[in-house]
């Protein structure tokens, strides 16, 4: 323990050690948790406590009382990077590192998160992972998730159909936060999956208090052991440390810039919520373990952009990208799907050149529906190709897949209205709104 002077007597008077859960009363209020350990060089007269909610208060102790609930085991600090012998007993999970805020470190002098941690340093860093199944780890790349690119998805498939072939029972993928849901989309294109592929990360890096990374990767872990063979993605489902919500890959989105539930399902519930590594319960029909097998279609075209309407909006901008050479377009319409009425020439002039232009609502929920105005029946006469229920990030990624199969039109409007990896549903409900 380091706790020294003032505040080991403190502790040893009440015969309290690092891992006990204690109550420390102070100024009519009082602090339930974990006792933690400090660094060498912290101020003296503080303890830290992990809460119940998953956050760490350091509490001054002059005046305050102390009270031992439970003894509790000294938090385990690493696995010293050896060989470790694997259990023929545990599923074999491959966990592949992307880098982002999930495997970082903070630089406090700037204050800035850089990418540090392999695959494996995870594994070090929550070491209670080994105790419920058997691990290959790799660093494919580490990039925060600002930096990711269509390549980098094609990378990650292949990687992850390789560890398939090589007998994984489940696949986690470390990946940073703000381009998650394009990623989950990416794989649930490109990849029919006989096993669980979990994508997870982290709003707080792995080195700081309050981090969320711990309970994303041990239940991200959880639902790579579990049945449902699909892409999904695992965070944080409350404010606070307890369930996970395990939602399905082309229906999530990072709702919040730093909340630890902001991924959410849109037009959808989560498929399942995880507790202590295990299904708590089930929402969704969901593609079972084996029911599938390993089909691997990374055809993409990179040449696709992602557009957002906007009062003031001109046809220069469609126009600049069909100049540029490219071969897709998905807009983020208002309402229920709609351009001003005078883009309409230039999305004709999109269609005669063979490009799909892909209609999208920056209103999230709900469906598009071009029938109901009359903007919308022009839109639609002009060859807009309604994006359903689909966000426009899934959007964006699923006419990206699209073009990879075929450059004909028709062909890559009938496989956009198609439901290909849950991201369509068949009838918009009024239930899915974020609360």
């Amino acid at each position: 323990m380091t706790y020294k002077e003032i505040s080991k007597e403190f502790l040893d008077k009440a015969n309290v050690t690092i891992g006990d859960r204690i109550l420390v009363s102070k100024d009519d209020i009082s602090y339930e948790g974990i006792l933690l350990d400090r660094s060498e060089d912290a101020k003296d007269a503080y303890i830290v406590i992990k809460l119940d909610s998953g956050y760490n208060v350091g509490v001054n102790i002059e005046s305050a009382t102390i009270k031992l609930i439970e003894k509790g085991d000294k938090p385990k600090i690493g696995y010293s990077g050896e060989k470790i012998e694997k259990d023929s007993n545990k599923d074999n999970i491959s966990i592949i590192s992307t880098g982002g805020t999930v495997s970082s470190i903070i630089d406090y002098k700037s204050g800035a998160v850089h990418p540090k941690f392999t695959a494996e340093d995870l594994l070090r860093a929550n070491p209670e992972l080994l105790d419920i199944a058997n691990y290959d780890v790799k660093a494919l790349y580490n990039v925060l998730s600002e930096n990711m690119e269509t390549e980098y998805w094609v990378k990650a498939a292949e990687s992850v159909a390789d560890d398939i072939n090589d007998g994984a029972d489940g696949i986690v993928i470390a990946h940073g936060t703000d381009t998650m849901h394009y990623t989950s989309a990416a794989l649930s294109f490109m990849i029919k999956t006989p096993v669980p592929i979990v994508i997870t990360g982290a709003q707080r890096s792995s080195d700081r208090p309050s981090t969320d990374a711990f309970l994303n990767i041990y239940n991200a872990v959880g639902a790579a052991k579990s049945d449902i063979a699909e892409v999904t993605v695992c965070m944080h489902n409350s404010l606070n440390d307890g369930d996970c919500a395990l939602h399905k890959g082309t229906k999530v989105r990072k709702m919040h810039t730093s909340r630890r539930d902001t991924f959410r399902s849109i037009n959808s519930e989560p498929i399942a919520l995880l507790s202590d590594g295990k299904l708590k319960s089930i929402n969704l029909p969901y593609i079972k373990r084996g029911e599938n097998k390993l089909k691997l279609n990374t055809n993409l075209e990179t040449k696709v952009a992602l557009i957002k309407s906007f009062p003031g909006i001109t046809s220069d901008i469609i126009d600049y990208h069909i100049d540029k050479g490219y071969k897709g377009l998905v807009i983020e319409g208002t309402g229920l799907g709609h351009l001003p009425d005078y883009m309409v020439e230039t999305l004709q002039r999109a269609n005669d050149e063979g490009i799909p232009v892909v209609m999208t609502s920056q209103c999230l929920y709900g469906t598009i529906n071009m029938n109901v105005y009359s903007t919308g029946r022009l839109l639609q006469d002009a060859g807009a190709i309604s994006g359903l229920d689909m966000t426009p990030e899934t959007a964006y990624v699923k006419l990206a897949w699209a073009l990879g199969q075929s450059d004909n039109l028709d062909e890559v409007r009938k496989i956009i209205q198609t439901n290909i990896a849950g991201e369509l549903n068949e009838s918009s409900s009024l239930k899915y709104f974020l609360n």
